[in-house]
């Protein structure tokens, strides 16, 4: 037997494991490909989420404002002697209620709805009109009515009934016209034009109105005090002004407003449709905690991350170990990679998203492990590859669940595994993996 000798490299023996890394490369952007047409999954089944919601807020009632109660008072223009209106705001308005929420299924998915007990009451003063530059003969004061603008008259619950000044009013539906909102309830009320003091007084108003995924209110009054309290545990505060007060706990929650009539853009009495009266309007939303498209979304985003770490930790075993993989088992392993994201999806449709997630990675990283074991017939680096993919998944879902400090946390995580990375890398001789030793014998 003659000892070993150095016989000459073939260029694809002496670059082996370099074409073997831009194969690996070029592996990870094809699968890409399957991970773009999971985003349009997530869309779509998003999509249906949505028509879901519409089907059955078109049955129970939808998002529901409301607005008001306002004056529309007639009068004479002096012109052309012609009618238009004029709107009187309240000068302090208090509602106060419940929201009483349900969840309501439709195919497996999660509808929030409510049914709102309201009760508005407050005062006029007829101070505001004198700013109007308008004759108090010009008024038709018998002919006025109240106004209150709902966004969905299919929701209202009762036959909605107002004291004015201890007397009955019912109201009917419909509006004077557009001005102010194009829908809502109105009921006449006769004015006395003789009284200079308060304008026909104080008001109150039961309000029963059915609707779904929030709810909100007009600051119409010259001083707005609206209180809500509801068994609804995740409520969401995202409009126009916060709540004064609040309070949300695992009972449900309590909140309260107060607005002033400096903290929006219109006036206590104008003509026409001059103004918006929906620019300041705040309320609430009965916030579905189980967002798991926009999580699952946000996991899809790292695949990229979580492929492209795998591979490169298979390549480095290959370096050094001297253990081969075939570029179709790479394939496989992606594959099984992407798998993780569908099962994520289907499965937090069924339940919340942190055990979706958590039977999920199960499943990949266990197929993972014993996929390892058999191709590297080696139980030890099969553990060490699934417990590198535990702390890969692990980081991941730290990083979508912390909204506020994802970009910090995934910095810093991708600092951590490139200096990784690049440690482990100076311990393979990269001079050494071009060089093949044979031995022959006579």
């Amino acid at each position: 037997m003659e000892p070993s000798t150095n016989e000459p490299l073939s260029f694809l023996d002496r670059y082996a494991y370099a074409i073997k890394a831009m194969i690996i490369l070029i592996m990870i952007l094809v699968l890409l490909i399957p991970t773009t047409m999971i985003q349009s999954i997530i869309w779509e089944r998003r999509d249906r989420q949505q028509e879901a919601t519409k089907e059955v807020s078109s049955r129970w009632g939808n998002e529901q404002n409301i607005t008001g109660p306002v004056l529309a008072i007639p009068y004479k223009l002096a012109e052309s002697g012609g009618t238009s209106y004029a709107y009187l705001l309240p000068e302090n308005l208090k509602i106060n209620g419940e929201l009483l929420p349900e969840k309501l299924k439709r195919g497996i998915f999660n509808v929030a709805v409510y049914t709102a007990k309201l009760q508005l009451s407050g005062t006029f003063t007829r101070d505001a009109l004198s700013k109007l530059n308008i004759s108090s003969s010009a008024f038709d004061w018998e002919h006025a009515s109240l106004l209150i603008g709902i966004s969905d008259l299919r929701g209202i619950d009762n036959q909605v009934q107002m004291m004015w000044n201890g007397k009955p009013y019912l109201f009917n539906p419909g509006v004077v016209n557009s001005d102010l909102f194009s829908s809502g309830i109105q009921t006449p009320v006769a004015l006395n034009p003789s009284d200079t003091g308060a304008l026909s007084g104080n008001f109150t108003v039961d309000l029963g109105i059915k609707g779904s995924g929030r709810i909100s209110f007009s600051p119409v009054g010259k001083t707005t005090t609206v209180g809500i309290n509801s068994s609804w545990t995740n409520p969401s505060f995202d409009e126009a002004f916060p709540p004064k007060t609040r309070r949300v706990d695992d009972k449900g929650f309590a909140a309260t407003w107060q607005v002033q009539h400096l903290n929006r853009n219109y006036p206590q009495s104008w003509t026409g449709s001059q103004f918006n009266i929906h620019s300041a309007d705040f309320g609430i939303k009965l916030f579905m905690p189980a967002e798991s498209y926009q999580q699952s979304m946000r996991a899809v985003k790292y695949a990229i991350l979580i492929i492209g770490l795998t591979f490169f930790i298979f390549y480095f075993i290959e370096l050094s170990q001297r253990r081969a993989l075939h570029p179709l088992q790479y394939a496989l392993i992606g594959l099984a990679l992407c798998i993780f994201y569908t099962l994520l999806i289907s499965i937090s449709e069924q339940i919340n998203f942190i055990m979706a997630y958590i039977i999920a990675s199960v499943l990949t990283i266990g197929l993972i492990i014993a996929y390892t074991a058999a191709a590297f017939k080696s139980s030890r680096i099969a553990a060490a590859i699934g417990a590198t993919l535990v702390l890969l998944y692990g980081f991941i879902y730290v990083i979508i669940s912390a909204e506020d400090q994802a970009l910090l946390m995934g910095s810093l995580g991708l600092f951590i595994i490139l200096a990784l990375m690049m440690y482990f890398s100076t311990t393979i001789k990269w001079d050494k993996l071009g060089q093949k030793n044979i031995t022959t014998n006579e």
